[in-house]
């Protein structure tokens, strides 16, 4: 791709100064012999490449990448004026001079080479303009290229950093449930073990891709929600739905684990009662609305607040502003004694 890309540069550069130098030869000829008209056109033509190479793929370039435009027009306006000093001598000594006699004087020829040169100076302003032109637009849109190549490895490396923060965190609290219950009931801590595999199976093969299908994420969700019924036991009402239609949509995978992890990890039962949470999840027409509510009191607020937790909703709100910038609506909010997350998000219809 690379090879052919400079192949059609080179290309271009080719025919745009050989036509160039026959525009160069129809015009000098009208006024003057074919030879000369063609001696002409060829210095010409030389000399405009040279000038014009020299500013654009030296000057130009570098001038970008070191952001110094203004020194850069002082180095342009400096070779439309040498370049303009050049086609003076040959439009002096090389066309009037076989025609006319021309004074011995160098001081007598200056007039000559004076109308040469402000002459001239159109038509070196006019060359070194277009070309300079055409390669700004062709630099502006390679750094444009690079700058959004760098934009989305950046953007990577993000998402990559926020999934590997929440990895962790789900799997000790699953091996920390299953520990406690080996002391307890094996049989339990058996089945927690199957649902452990599951997890970890989906974290090792699905995770690592930006898009994962929406009946696996939902798989997930259930395995975990199940664990916390498991370990909470009677100590907690847990209702949970989770509906959707379409075969084909995709989501950021561990994108919703933090808004159910968090109301069971900040769950609140006060004396006397029962705490509970309730999750509802449904899917329609590639739309996900996610509903999460739980019991709470001040004190898991505050150990957020302390910065004891929190994290993973943290994680999750710059995931949506990455990977889902104007495509959803997340509401935190708190009613009494209710902590309550709501979000509405657009789902990817193919895997991407």
């Amino acid at each position: 791709m690379i090879k052919s890309f400079v192949q059609k540069e080179y290309l271009f550069t080719i025919i745009f100064w050989f036509v160039f130098a026959i525009v160069l030869w129809c015009n000098f000829q009208t006024t003057t012999e074919v030879y000369l008209a063609m001696v002409q056109a060829v210095i010409v033509t030389a000399c405009s490449f040279l000038f014009t190479h020299f500013l654009t793929n030296k000057l130009l370039p570098k001038a970008l990448r070191e952001k110094r435009m203004k020194r850069f027009l002082l180095h342009a306006t400096l070779v439309i004026i040498l370049l303009s000093l050049l086609f003076s001598i040959i439009f002096t000594y090389v066309e009037l001079a076989p025609k006319n006699r021309l004074p011995e004087n160098l001081h007598d020829q200056l007039p000559f080479l004076w109308q040469g040169f402000y002459m001239s100076l159109p038509a070196s302003f006019l060359i070194n303009g277009v070309s300079c032109g055409i390669k700004f637009y062709k630099e502006h849109g390679r750094i444009e290229r690079d700058h959004i190549l760098l934009q989305q490895a950046h953007l990577e490396n993000q998402l990559k950093l926020l999934q590997d923060q929440i990895n962790p965190h789900v799997v000790f609290n699953i091996l920390n449930h299953i520990h406690i219950l080996m002391k307890t009931n094996t049989e339990l801590a058996d089945f927690l073990l199957m649902k452990f595999s599951d997890i970890l199976r989906y974290q090792l093969y699905h995770c690592n891709q930006n898009l994962v299908s929406l009946d696996k994420e939902i798989d997930y969700l259930k395995n975990l929600i199940e664990v916390e019924k498991l370990r909470w036991g009677n100590e907690l009402n847990v209702n949970s739905t989770m509906e959707f239609q379409s075969k084909t949509a995709y989501i950021a995978p561990l994108l919703l684990v933090p808004f159910i992890e968090n109301a069971f990890k900040y769950v609140c039962r006060l004396p006397g009662q029962t705490g509970y949470v309730k999750i509802i999840c449904k899917e329609e027409h590639h739309t996900l609305f996610l509903y999460v509510e739980n019991s709470y009191s001040d004190i898991p607020l505050q150990k957020k607040k302390d910065g004891t937790g929190g994290i993973g909703l943290q994680n999750v709100k710059k995931r949506l502003k990455l990977q889902y910038p104007d495509a959803h609506d997340l509401t935190i909010e708190t009613d009494h004694l209710i902590y309550k997350v709501t979000l509405t998000l657009k789902l990817s219809e193919e895997h991407e």
